[in-house]
């Protein structure tokens, strides 16, 4: 019987529960399944610190190999190390992780040669079909020539292309607390941050994929609750929490405050323009307003776009975006294979905060202009008849512009908000931004009503 992948490939990637939903044998068979989708005769594979990573990525290199493709094994690294590998030695990669999910989940990200995605439209679809097929028929005939499966050390490497690609050198000294939430961010930080005149203060950086600490998913509040209280007893200048693959990164200021990552895709975006005069900034649809704001002031073109990695990085490609940032603190870099980095953002914000010698708070202030709500979630049965009642009720309002790229945006002169499903939960998410916080709240509630409403 064929294995029902339905639930575990999603949209951008591999994500389940082990072993109940899938396990090594599929785990083979996604590896030959690649290989033959992309064409490549060699590919890299890294893998995240969760209990069954080891097991699964050997797997997939098997099933790799066992169709002619040369493997290099890269073993623990963040995503974003591996999307370095995959960049600077031009090959197919996969990195096995789940983010944030809790620790039964795991995943596979995977891309083309330079870190390209691989999504449902690029190649994803086609091997899901594929390894279905195999699941119910057997694993496909081996090459007459089985590769090699070899092993390579790129943290050095990944460090090094990141801080040659921003001047920390003249910075002040700064007290830094950093939160790897017992993921990768405790492998890659002690290295890219060596030598740099940083005061760093540790947090929860043993590598375990059981989470003992909290969810390595600092978008959730509750989650950067150690770090802030922490920024605060130390007297340090800022705050970093990272996810548990390391491929995002949250900032909170000396105070303790979370900075909006709105702000530091502004902040960013305006050093990044600084190096490329009149280049083009991507940021997606709930990014606040300040982004493009500050975009057109330091001479960019804003282009705006969908929620998700794929939309962003197909949108950078198409323009020749030399930057892009997303609400949940994906950044994106021309310099980066146009792959998301939160390390090389890290590093843009102690590069801007300690080249002046003003506080974090300070500095990011002119880059957050507005109020805004955060995503709220709201559970409901019929996603598409909520929008419908939600559209209808502002179709009508003069000086209102209504949009459906992605979702509902509703934009008036004081204020917008966009409320878009869950591709994976019956959920409606909304994001609210206003000029000042009563009106946000006025229209934050006003909408929350209509979505929560019971007929």
């Amino acid at each position: 019987m064929a294995a029902d992948l339905s639930q575990i490939v999603k949209a951008y990637d591999v994500r389940g529960v082990v072993p109940d939903q899938w396990d090594e044998s599929l785990a083979e068979l996604f590896g030959a399944a690649f290989v033959r989708v992309t064409g490549a005769d060699a590919i890299v594979v890294g893998h995240d610190m969760r209990p069954s990573s080891p097991g699964l990525s050997g797997a997939f290199a098997r099933g790799a190999a066992r169709l002619g493709a040369d493997v290099t094994l890269i073993g623990l690294c963040s995503t974003d190390q591996l999307y370095f590998a995959s960049g600077s030695l031009n090959l197919p990669g996969a990195m096995f992780t789940a983010s944030h999910n809790p620790a039964q989940y795991n995943g596979i990200k995977m891309c083309r040669a330079g870190a390209a995605p691989v999504g449902q439209d690029t190649g994803l679809s086609e091997i899901r079909t594929l390894v279905e097929r195999w699941s119910e028929e057997g694993a496909p005939e081996a090459a007459p020539t089985a590769g090699t499966i070899s092993e390579r050390d790129t943290l050095k490497d990944y460090a090094a292309h990141l801080t040659a690609l921003v001047d920390l050198a003249a910075i002040r000294p700064l007290k830094v607390v950093v939160d790897a939430g017992n993921g990768m961010g405790g492998h890659t930080v002690p290295t890219v941050f060596e030598g740099l005149p940083l005061d760093l203060v540790p947090m929860y950086f043993e590598l375990d994929g059981t989470f003992p600490n909290h969810e390595a998913n600092p978008l959730d509040p509750a989650n950067i609750v150690d770090l802030q209280a922490r920024v605060r007893a130390e007297g340090a200048d800022l705050g970093l929490a990272f996810d548990g693959d390391a491929d995002r990164c949250f900032v909170v200021d000396e105070r303790g405050e979370a900075v909006s990552p709105s702000a530091i895709t502004a902040l960013v975006a305006a050093r990044e323009l600084a190096k490329t005069p009149g280049g083009t900034v991507i940021h997606n649809l709930i990014t606040s307003w300040s982004v493009p704001e500050v975009v057109r002031e330091h001479g960019g073109t804003p282009v705006r776009t969908r929620v998700g990695h794929s939309f962003i990085k197909e949108e950078m490609a198409k323009s020749g975006a030399i930057f892009g940032g997303e609400h949940s603190a994906h950044y994106y870099f021309k310099d980066f294979w146009n792959a998301d980095t939160g390390m090389l953002a890290a590093l843009h914000v102690l590069a801007a905060l300690g080249g002046q010698d003003g506080p974090l708070s300070e500095l990011v202030s002119s880059y957050d202009r507005y109020a805004g709500s955060g995503e709220i979630n709201s559970t409901v049965a019929d996603q598409a008849g909520r929008t419908a009642a939600v559209k209808a009720a502002y179709a009508d309002r003069e000086g209102i512009t209504l949009d459906e790229l992605d979702g509902l945006t509703v934009t008036a002169a004081d204020w917008w908000f966009n409320l878009r499903p869950s591709n994976t939960e019956p959920l409606l998410r909304l994001n609210v931004e206003a000029r000042d916080k009563a009106t946000m709240a006025k229209i934050r509630d006003e909408v929350l009503d209509l979505v929560r409403a019971t007929d």
